[in-house]
């Protein structure tokens, strides 16, 4: 069993060689960058959510080291991509918020790099090893969609509370209407009826 647990360990440790969950305002008109050093072979996953500002929805775009565009999403209020590097070097992803002359927006957003399992030639590849790797690869899965759930939740709830903020303020606004109307009725009336005396 202990032998188990610790191939799991070193499956983990071995088949991630990063993880990275970031929060990044995005101010109108602007954007922010960031870049991930691959190889070739490896496995680049990356996943985003917008979590306040606007309509929710952003430009994303990600380059290789040649400046070649190799993913491109425009105005998505989430989205996933997994790409596997071509060649080697320094690659760039993108959220861009240009096209808002006004709001800001904050993104929630996931980065991990899969290395390529490579089988050593003079040991077998052990199934459990293997099985472990698969196993690692789906719960770190789960994980990115709990946090996709979470952000969701969290921008359902902020939408929620400003829909009841905004009915309270206009149940006042209206409430004072009608007071006034009121108001102006009464006076009105008992104006129209007084009578006048002449001395």
């Amino acid at each position: 069993m202990l032998h188990k647990l610790t191939l799991l360990a070193v499956a983990v440790l071995v088949t991630l060689q990063s993880v990275a969950a970031f929060n990044v305002v995005v101010p109108a008109g602007e954007r922010r960058c960031f870049f991930e050093n691959l190889e070739k072979g490896d496995t680049f996953h990356v996943s985003f959510q917008v979590g306040e500002g606007g309509h929710l929805d952003i430009d994303f775009f990600m380059t290789n080291p040649n400046e070649i565009l190799v993913e491109d999403a425009k105005k998505t209020a989430s989205d996933t991509f997994n790409f596997e590097a071509k060649i080697s070097g320094k690659h760039e992803y993108c959220f861009s918020n240009a096209f808002s002359t006004v709001t800001e927006k904050t993104v929630g957003f996931n980065a991990l790099v899969f290395k390529p399992y490579r089988e050593d030639a003079t040991n077998k590849t052990d199934p459990l090893e293997q099985e472990i790797r698969e196993l690692a690869a789906g719960i770190q899965e789960i994980k990115n969609e709990q946090e996709y759930t979470l952000a969701r939740e969290r921008t359902h709830r902020n939408t929620a509370e400003s829909t009841n903020s905004r009915v309270v303020w206009w149940s006042l606004f209206q409430s004072a209407i009608l007071f006034l109307v009121c108001v102006f009725q009464i006076t009105y009336l008992k104006r129209f009826f007084e009578v006048k005396r002449v001395v």
